[in-house]
């Protein structure tokens, strides 16, 4: 399923998702026995899962046509959320730029910070850049929403609580991140001030046809500025697995709960930073930023 949050003609955000070339308004189509809004489908989804396969409602007439919505980002409002680095060609370039060597200790354990999950956009939205920037970036990630609760979760136990898979643009103020990553205390006021999420929610099953033997996924992941390729990865480089991150993630009796997400970290030459704007110069005001992932669908926004 490629599940949405949507914006109705009446102004109403709701949930649901892409059947047939248009949308599928989960809680009119099942007459109010599925919710309204992602978190709540997701905080359940296999009763509802369960509730649309025995209700024949894939096979439903759309709701609404994709030109009569406005896609919203397609969980608005995650219950928290983990940014990770777990792609070690990226770390090796960003490391370089500012001056570090890689530390021992990241081979050692998947490494995050918890960034802001009340900062969320959705596709075609616009960006705004913070006040007195000049070193703008974006970093081309995925993002991994867990489905159920637990804690002290193993790697090789995982995929049991995953629902599912979005694009993941983690958007970032270099100038302001210099001078904070100088203290010692890892970013923060250089992360807060935009997360875009979209333009869907791949469920886990439907990933499954891209999987490595080695537990990662075999897609390429791309970006653009103005229609200029920049990045063409693939998401199989990764270093550490989802499945690593969820078990660090929730080590020592920490609860991980349905709706959280947890971010990929940046693929490798997936942010600007990596050649020092040379690639292309940071971002400003007008530029259009588009990712692509294969399998799960473009996410594009402005910058204002």
């Amino acid at each position: 399923m490629k599940l949405i949050t949507f914006k109705n003609k009446e102004g109403q955000a709701r949930a649901g998702w892409l059947q047939d070339g248009g949308v599928i308004d989960m809680n009119l189509a099942s007459h109010g026995k599925l919710p309204a809004d992602m978190l709540g489908f997701i905080d359940k989804h296999e009763e509802y899962v369960a509730l649309i396969q025995q209700t024949g409602l894939l096979n439903a007439k759309p709701t609404y046509t994709l030109e009569e919505v406005t896609l919203l980002a397609p969980l608005p409002n995650p219950r928290s959320f983990r940014d990770f680095i777990s792609f070690e060609q990226h770390l090796k370039n960003a490391s370089a730029k500012f001056g570090h060597q890689i530390a021992q200790e990241w081979y050692e354990m998947p490494i995050f910070y918890f960034t802001n999950h009340q900062q969320i956009f959705g596709p075609e939205e616009s960006i705004p850049r913070p006040p007195k920037e000049t070193r703008l970036d974006y970093e081309l990630e995925m993002g991994c929403i867990i489905g159920k609760k637990g804690k002290d979760i193993k790697a090789e136990e995982a995929e049991d609580y995953i629902f599912g898979y979005t694009i993941f643009n983690d958007w970032t103020a270099r100038a302001i991140q210099n001078k904070e990553m100088k203290c010692h205390l890892g970013p923060a006021k250089g992360k807060d001030f935009a997360n875009a999420l979209g333009p869907y929610i791949i469920t886990r099953d439907e990933m499954d046809k891209y999987r490595t033997p080695d537990n990662r996924f075999d897609i390429r992941m791309t970006s653009k500025i103005n229609g200029q390729l920049i990045c063409d990865g693939n998401f199989k480089t990764i270093y550490y697995t989802f499945g690593q991150m969820i078990e660090r993630a929730s080590e020592n009796g920490v609860n991980l709960y349905p709706g959280d997400i947890i971010g990929s970290g940046t693929v490798g030459f997936g942010s600007l930073i990596e050649t020092n704007g040379e690639a292309y110069r940071f971002l400003e005001p007008g530029d259009v930023v588009e990712f692509e992932i294969e399998g799960i669908g473009i996410l594009r926004n402005s910058v204002i």
